[in-house]
């Protein structure tokens, strides 16, 4: 074997030492979940800075011929007694972000793990270590040194991302607290004892940091809270900084800026508070935190006990197909998607069967793959191989029972890859389960361009009937779908008159009035969404005028999986979002035959495909609409698309924001909720794009999805080239694209795409509509944007809870809670 120090020297010009922008993958491996802490560490390769476990390293060699990779191993280390603990005394630090060792962070305890790195050398595995290094030429050993210096210095992808996405949650200093005017008014508060000076409330209060004024908080939508005092005196002066008494401490107190809408920094705060006489050094904290109160207010009374199954000792469970996920702050609702997702046959083989197949054919950068790291997350998932006890810290000898804790995986990769770009799955925050499946159902829609699309397996198509009332005509069209919203109808609850005594109790100030959840029967939740809805102002081709006519909605095709979720979410009082507590006897199998599509009956007549009467004659130029700025304004600071709020406002002639509201809210589901204003008779405008600037990546996705290229082509062009917006625009027009016979460039669509006829829409599985329950999705929390999401399983006839990474035998599975039910064909 050639001498260590030569072949070192022969790899020198291969070993780099990581630049700004380097992305260096030192805490996971790209094609595993293997990390320093694994059996046998995590390889680095020291010119690409990709982070290999040990397992697949050998094949990265041969792959790329890099020679050179920093071995890391850390072991964890026995924890030394904490002189303090039990001392009462206070942390050194208030914790004040997610522990990712920034300034400001938690104190990490970094001799928590022994740390080893080495070189090694392939294929030989050579190893030289830092004291090997001292005794070689200065050339080797001051280019090694640098690199592997520059490598453990480097911040990981991992922690960046984590530094990035919680960087904008961190409260901000007030505009205010450096120049804050306070009242020379004598005021002296006391450090308890405090009182609303409006109404007597004894907690929630606020003092105001101008002239001291104590006063309550704002009331919350459910009715707790305070009765908005203090809000009211900020309207009435314009003072604009509060503290929340009770809140303060030696290390700070909630600080809100009544202007700036947030809770804040006051740098000064032990200035202003002395001007009232209050020392901070000497305050206790005797009231929750805004973030304390957050967490309270999302924990539902019983609800997060119930989905959890937190009243009873849960069996672990452990093996393939039993793996968990690590919450990587409110990642919980990727964990459950994911989870589900890869107990459908059609995802497994697609990514998993294949895994080896995957791996070796990966590029370059594995990490910024889409196939290979999904293949990844689902090899872990079903392999076993991280379905494991989770080490319990004081147990150096692994004899106590396992726990439900495991290993798990940790799928920051693939987290931040199908998260990239996006306004919120790029985010650390709480998101819808419902709206990330439909977005990861789009990536693998854009990603599956060739071979086998496991996305189909929910693609179904909804046929919707309009029949004007009138001329009884018909009107028929398709779109494709993948989840069926099922409304809930609360004015079918089975126990109103429980709900309506608990109402009246809490209404009387009955603290002791229990929660009492409203019971919807399933059957009354199908008989709504498929109950005729009348639309009042419909204009109907057969009569040339505006009528009413009746809208029905069937299944024109039945997917293999079908995935219903339950509408639970919807606005309160001045829109604040809100879920509704409900319990729904939902049943382990389906019969939807019933809904099957039928199509044009005998002897129905069909509406004429005549356009409305155009609103301006063609000679007459087309003027931007003038829309009231202030309506359009407040519609988008509710969070909608702002041409949609335009809309809204053209539509309803700026007749005002509530009737702009109401158009918005009973259009969200329109296609082109979100697509540019055009004027009716105008013949180009933002939904135009010349065919020249098309992007061929989108009309290559769109084909491949089983569409022409012509129908791809006037997609695109109705949309602006936006690839989303199109998807949406040509499954929401297969009838006009199914008869065109002639393609925007002028030639036949068979002589577009050489002579073969054009696939009459998205290709769509069919068959019975008979199913049973395999698993579902929880909700706990006010809303989708807070709260905690679990999934249940059925595996072997034996139902299973998946806790983020706790996996356990679930004793009652709390079925009536869903809020996403994944149920699976059954054959006659």
């Amino acid at each position: 074997m050639a001498d260590v120090g030569d072949v070192l020297m022969s790899v020198l010009s291969t070993i780099r030492v990581p630049k700004p922008g380097d992305r260096v993958h030192k805490d996971e491996c790209a094609l595993s979940f293997s990390s320093p802490e694994s059996e046998g560490g995590l390889y680095m390769c020291m010119n690409s800075f990709l982070g290999f476990g040990s397992q697949y390293v050998d094949r990265h060699h041969a792959r790329t011929g890099q020679r050179a990779y920093l071995h890391i191993t850390r072991t964890r280390k026995a924890k030394e007694d904490d002189n303090n603990s039990g001392s009462g005394h206070p942390p050194k630090k208030k914790p004040t972000r997610l522990a990712i060792g920034i300034e400001g962070g938690f104190d990490v305890d970094q001799e928590q793990y022994e740390e080893d790195i080495k070189v090694v050398i392939l294929p030989d595995r050579q190893e030289v270590t830092s004291e090997d290094l001292a005794t070689m030429p200065d050339v080797v050993r001051e280019r090694v040194s640098l690199s592997m210096a520059g490598i453990m210095a480097a911040d990981s992808v991992s922690h960046a991302l984590q530094v990035q996405q919680w960087d904008g949650e961190v409260r901000q200093e007030s505009k205010h607290a450096a120049d804050l005017k306070q009242l020379d008014n004598g005021l002296k508060i006391p450090p308890s004892g405090w009182r609303c000076e409006v109404c007597d409330l004894q907690e929630n209060l606020w003092m105001n940091l101008t002239d001291g004024k104590v006063l309550c908080g704002r009331r919350y939508f459910d009715g707790s809270g305070g009765n908005n005092h203090a809000l009211l005196h900020y309207q009435e002066t314009g003072y604009p900084l509060a503290v929340k008494l009770g809140t303060i401490t030696p290390d700070g107190a909630d600080v809100y800026s009544y202007d700036e809408d947030d809770m804040v920094l006051d740098s000064k705060l032990p200035e202003h508070l002395s001007h009232f006489g209050i020392d901070m050094m000497t305050m206790e904290k005797t009231e929750r935190t805004m973030t304390e109160l957050e967490i309270a207010v999302n924990q539902r009374v019983g609800e997060w006990e119930v989905i959890q199954e937190s009243g009873t000792t849960l069996k672990p469970l452990f093996g393939p197909g039993l793996t968990g996920m690590r919450n990587l702050g409110n990642s919980c609702y990727l964990n459950s998607v994911m989870q589900v997702l890869f107990t459908v046959p059609d995802f497994q083989s697609k990514y998993v069967s294949y895994f080896d197949k995957i791996v070796d054919e990966a590029p370059s950068d594995p990490t910024q793959d889409f196939k290979t790291q999904v293949a990844k997350l689902g090899y872990g998932l079903l392999s076993g191989e991280y379905s494991k006890p989770a080490p319990d810290p004081g147990d150096e000898n692994g004899a106590s029972e396992p726990r439900g804790d495991q290993i798990g995986i940790a799928p920051r990769m693939f987290k931040a890859l199908v998260g990239r770009g996006h306004p919120e799955f790029s985010t650390n925050r709480q998101q819808d389960a419902q709206e990330f499946l439909l977005h990861f159902i789009n990536m693998v829609e854009r990603n599956c361009r060739s071979g086998a699309n496991p996305s189909e397996a929910f693609r179904f198509l909804v046929e919707e009937k309009i029949v004007c009332q009138q001329s009884q005509k018909a009107k028929y069209t398709q779109r494709v779908d993948y989840i069926v919203q099922l409304p809930v109808p609360m004015d079918h609850a089975t126990n109103t008159e429980e709900l309506q005594e608990a109402e009246r109790r809490r209404e009387e100030g009955d603290s002791s009035a229990p929660t009492v959840r409203a019971q919807i029967p399933f059957s009354a939740c199908m008989a709504a969404l498929s109950e005729p809805e009348i639309l009042t102002d419909f204009w109907s081709s057969a009569v040339q005028a505006k009528t009413t006519a009746t809208k029905t909605t069937r299944f024109a095709s039945f997917p293999d999986h079908l995935v219903i979720q339950i509408k639970k979410f919807t606005f309160g009082l001045d829109w604040v979002p809100k879920k509704l507590d409900v319990s729904i006897d939902v049943p382990d199998t389906l019969d939807l035959s019933a809904l099957r599509a039928t199509g044009q009956q005998p002897g129905e007549e069909l509406l004429p495909e005549v356009a409305p009467p155009p609103l301006m004659t063609p000679d007459v130029e087309v003027k931007a609409p003038v829309l009231d700025d202030s309506t359009v304004s407040q519609l988008c600071e509710m969070g909608f698309p702002l041409e949609a709020c335009r809309k809204a406002v053209y539509y309803t002639g700026n007749t005002g924001i509530d009737a702009a509201m109401n158009w918005t809210m009973s259009h969200m589901d329109d296609p082109d909720f979100s697509a540019p204003l055009v004027l009716p008779g105008s013949s180009t405008g933002p939904g135009t794009t010349p065919t020249e600037s098309l992007s061929e990546e989108h009309l290559a996705t769109i084909v491949s999805m089983g569409f022409s290229r012509d129908q791809a082509t006037k997609a695109l062009r109705a949309t602006s080239n936006v690839l989303d917006r199109a998807v949406d625009w040509i499954f929401s027009h297969l009838d006009d694209l199914e008869s065109m016979d002639v393609s925007e460039g002028g030639r036949s669509a068979a002589e577009s795409e050489g002579g073969r006829d054009p696939p009459p829409g998205p290709r769509v599985r069919d068959g019975p509509g008979k199913y049973e329950l395999f698993a579902f999705i929880s909700h706990m929390g006010t809303s989708t944007m807070c709260g905690h999401y679990v999934c249940h399983i059925k595996k072997d006839q034996q139902w299973v809870i998946f806790n983020d990474q706790k996996v356990c035998a679930s004793e009652k599975p709390p079925k009536d809670l869903g809020y996403l039910y994944f149920y699976r064909r059954v054959s006659e």
